[in-house]
């Protein structure tokens, strides 16, 4: 008799020394999806307070967590800035400006300069870009990552993951690769996005490579909107109970933003149909 889901997924170590995350859901007889969309858990408090903080950073990406934590104040959160900190690390969350809490790339990866700065974006596959964000569910939380057309806002691939390793970031970027191939991408400087395995899909394929500068989430300013889209539109609306459920939400929604929701930024036309023309 085979051990039972949860006694195989207690398996599975992030930060194995030799094997991926992958290899050992393989060992285990797991699908990868079930160890991936498995939410992180926290406090039930402290998951009213992320949606809150979550909700708060959408509308002021540049507060760090000194601004946060007055801001939450102000709501009649009692809450002091060390927690808030530790919780928008959780998040992956940083101010827009540099200040001495803001996120940094691995000591070991290269970090690329910015390319975007005064250049005219005039078509698709001219410049993609990636982020990751927070995604809020009832019991935990998942983090959610996409690769998009900067010139279209046409939604290339998404991943869900219960951790911020680098694999469900390439994972989508090749996904993305096989519907089309970009002259620059862009993206802030995460570890994931700096590491040898991502810059190395970009490099492989001849692909220019731009970072924001530290600490300036708006130099990805497409992507800031779509998280505003995506979350207003879907994730705060469902409040998704499981992985599963999130999963299927989001598989619903981008086939929407990308065919049926018309922009204004695009004179009224989809994604699609910027993008394929």
């Amino acid at each position: 008799m085979s051990a039972a889901l949860g006694v195989r997924r207690g398996w599975i170590e992030s930060e194995h020394g030799m094997l991926s995350v992958v290899e050992q859901c393989a060992l285990a007889g797991l699908a990868r999806s079930t160890y991936y969309y498995e939410p992180l858990v926290q406090s039930e408090e402290n998951l009213k307070l992320m949606r809150q903080i979550d909700e708060l950073y959408l509308k002021r990406p540049f507060y760090g967590s000194p601004r946060m934590t007055d801001w939450l104040g102000e709501l009649g959160w009692v809450v002091n800035e060390k927690r808030v900190a530790r919780l928008m690390r959780v998040m992956g969350l940083q101010a827009s400006v540099p200040g001495p809490h803001t996120s940094r790339p691995h000591p070991e990866h290269r970090v690329y300069p910015y390319l975007l700065r005064d250049l005219k974006i005039e078509g698709p596959n001219q410049v993609w870009c990636s982020d990751i964000t927070y995604v809020p569910m009832r019991r935990g939380f998942l983090y959610l990552v996409v690769v998009m057309d900067w010139y279209s806002r046409y939604v290339l691939s998404w991943e869900l993951s219960n951790t911020l390793e680098t694999l469900f970031c390439v994972e989508a970027l090749q996904r993305a690769l096989g519907i089309g191939r970009p002259q620059i991408f862009n993206t802030d400087q995460g570890a994931q996005f700096t590491s040898e395995e991502f810059t190395g899909k970009l490099q492989g394929a001849g692909i220019r490579i731009s970072m924001d500068g530290r600490g300036r989430a708006l130099d990805n300013v497409m992507v800031e909107r779509l998280w505003r889209s995506v979350k207003y539109e879907e994730i705060y609306l469902w409040d998704y109970a499981d992985g599963m459920e999130a999963w299927r939400g989001l598989s619903r929604y981008f086939p929407f933003y990308n065919t049926e929701r018309r922009h204004q930024g695009l004179g009224r036309k989809t994604p699609a149909e910027v993008y394929f023309g």
